[in-house]
């Protein structure tokens, strides 16, 4: 028996685009992945992050923002941040395998109609491209 991989999102306020990570790949891929999120700040879920993730079918249930303090003394396979300044925050977190920078835009300073959806399709398609890439190593 193989034991999941563990990935760890980050960002600021561990509101939008880090839940929307974590819910995303355990979506896409529950019997490979164990996911988590967290921030460096964290703030209440964003209800619009919450309802773009409803409105692909994605569960939402298990949502909460946790602080990074939460996951102290653990081991991550991944740590991935989800925004430049947790970046440049967490780049030296103990206990992470290998560390991932990928930066999307803070749907909630958008002014986009349509943030929310379009940060969760960009980051969808890179969760998906995430798990094909590790999968076949």
């Amino acid at each position: 028996m193989t034991s999941k991989t563990r990935v760890l999102f980050l960002c600021v306020a561990n509101s939008a685009r880090s839940q929307m990570a974590e819910a995303l790949l355990r979506h896409t891929d529950p019997d490979g992945y164990e996911a988590f999120s967290a921030g460096t700040l964290p703030d209440e879920v964003d209800r619009r992050a919450r309802m773009a993730l409803e409105q692909l079918g994605v569960a939402t249930d298990s949502l909460r923002s946790k602080s990074l303090d939460e996951f102290a003394g653990q081991h991550f396979d991944y740590v991935i941040t989800l925004c430049d300044k947790a970046a440049f925050e967490c780049s030296t977190l103990p206990g992470a395998g290998e560390y991932l920078a990928w930066n999307f835009a803070d749907p909630a300073t958008s002014q986009q109609a349509k943030a929310y959806k379009h940060t969760l399709h960009e980051i969808h398609e890179r969760i998906k491209m995430f798990v094909l890439v590790k999968s076949k190593r």
